[in-house]
């Protein structure tokens, strides 16, 4: 591999292998389980709970109209905190702040399980995701300084990749089987069980690295992030249940980019910004970013509308749906870890990324020819291979990446921003294409009986197809977007970049 001149502020990593005093701690896999473990909580948790909606539904005995603030008051507070909480594991430690997450998740799962009205229950699932924030950064950036080797850290990444591609299949099939054969309460206990292991390992294993007592919050930024990101994603979550023409949808996305045009400019300013805009502008990281954002918007075309269909057009019971995604889940793993053990090393992000999009276009584009009259086997499980040999070279990769070369004393905020553009991109996705299904289906009912069961039926499929499609068009941007964005040649990599965690 050639030796280049490293672009300012970017810092690439080059291996270790010279100094295995840096390749790691004697620990550092062990340390992967208990980080993974903890990011498995937090992806899953977004899809966990909507399986056992209608059970908590009629349980707590709340409205239709309330039922999505269940959902909402999680992305919510995850959404416009995650700066935030990467800075905090910055500057205060990320040991302290993945243990103060995962115990905070915790606890706010047992409140949220153990709710006895609805105003409990939205009170923890928002308190899910202000903990969630501070741990998801802290957990990706442990993962950061804790694999430096740059074999090592390529199959560090190809796991964690696969964990956060494949959370949300997880959770559907999780909170089938503990709403069914439990209640569900369980589908919120059940992080008990995750993070005991979590925070016993976390103690074990992790040590206090050293921080910079200089520095300070940027509170200013913090202010006009937090809001600003609070806007954007609320202002989506009422689109998806108001209307675009609505002042709540349209009012807080206005607000909520007027509030981060203005973040922007003051980390110019600021003497500690909390995002340094040299996190933002090396061409890989920055590419990395728009990967991830458009990767988990078109992301939502086949967890959701997929489920739909699974279970309302083919009758599937809840735990079948979720066996009928983990094939996708095992091709999700197979092409991350693929993909940034071996491809990453031989061949440029920018074709592993944009092929990795391509595959989820042309998966999807495969899957708007689903009918009344198809089977699993035959006409959802080739294409949702397809789908899931993409999302992992997509997902492994941009993570790798979009973390490499960031300074130590930056690596808490870096990850977060990962973080965040994979909840904006969730929170847009899920709007955009709820709102362009609807529509297809009441374009679809014009002129026909919407009482027959048969147009019914076939208005779902159209809403389905058009939400497929979009998904596809979001995939092609994405691969337009990495050919022009990423950089050519195989990343380099630089022992500086980002120390170990000793142990």
């Amino acid at each position: 591999m050639s030796q280049k001149t490293a672009p300012p502020n970017t810092a690439p990593l080059r291996a270790t292998a010279d100094r295995p005093e840096e390749a790691g701690s004697r620990h550092r896999w062990w340390i992967l389980a208990v980080i993974g473990l903890a990011q498995l909580m937090v992806v899953l948790d977004a899809t966990i709970v909507n399986i056992a909606l209608p059970s908590a539904q009629a349980d707590l005995g709340f409205s239709d109209g309330n039922r999505t603030w269940i959902v909402t008051a999680y992305s919510l507070a995850f959404g416009s905190l995650l700066l935030l909480g990467g800075r905090i594991a910055d500057l205060f430690g990320r040991k302290p702040a993945f243990l103060v997450g995962v115990s905070g998740f915790a606890l706010a799962s047992a409140v949220a399980g153990a709710a006895t009205n609805f105003e409990m229950l939205v009170t923890g699932r928002a308190l899910q995701g202000l903990f969630g924030a501070l741990l998801a950064p802290a957990a990706l950036s442990l993962l950061t300084t804790t694999f430096t080797d740059a074999r090592e850290r390529a199959r560090a990444f190809g796991v964690f990749g696969a964990i956060a591609g494949s959370g949300a299949a997880v959770g559907l099939l999780l909170g089938g089987v503990l709403t069914e054969y439990l209640n569900w309460r369980w589908t919120l206990y059940v992080n008990l069980f995750f993070a005991v292991f979590a925070i016993v390992g976390g103690m074990l294993l992790l040590q206090r690295t050293p921080r910079d007592r200089s520095a300070k919050l940027d509170v200013p930024g913090t202010l006009l992030v937090t809001t600003g990101l609070f806007g954007i994603v609320y202002g989506f979550s009422n689109a998806e249940s108001h209307d675009w023409n609505s002042p709540l949808s349209w009012g807080f996305l206005t607000a909520g980019a007027v509030l981060l045009a203005a973040f922007t400019w003051w980390q110019t300013k600021a003497a500690h910004p909390l995002l340094p805009l040299r996190v933002l502008l090396d061409r890989n990281r920055g590419a990395s970013f728009a990967a991830m954002l458009i990767s988990s918007a078109g992301m939502f075309g086949v967890f959701l509308f997929l489920t739909y269909y699974l279970q309302l057009s083919l009758g599937f019971s809840a735990i079948q749906t979720g066996l009928a995604f983990l094939p996708m889940v095992g091709a999700l793993m197979v092409s991350a870890t693929a993909s940034t053990n071996f491809l990453l090393t031989r061949v440029s992000p920018k074709i592993v990324v944009s092929l990795g999009m391509l595959l989820g276009a042309a998966g999807l584009a495969w899957i708007t020819g689903l009918g009344l009259d198809s089977t699993y086997a035959a006409n959802v499980l080739p294409p949702l291979l397809v789908i899931g040999l993409g999302i992992g070279m997509i997902m492994a990769p941009a993570m790798s990446l979009a973390t490499a070369g960031v300074a130590a004393e930056d690596a808490g905020v870096a990850s977060a921003a990962v973080n965040t553009m994979q909840q904006i991109g969730g929170s847009i996705g899920t709007a955009l294409l709820n709102t362009l299904a609807a529509s297809a289906a009441t374009d679809y009912l014009v002129g026909k009986d919407p009482t027959n069961k048969l147009v019914q039926a076939n208005a779902a499929l159209e809403s389905y197809s058009t939400a497929y499609w979009w998904s596809a068009a979001f995939f092609a941007a994405g691969a337009l977007i990495a050919v022009l964005l990423y950089r050519r040649g195989i990343p380099e990599t630089d022992p500086d970049a980002a120390p170990t965690v000793h142990m």
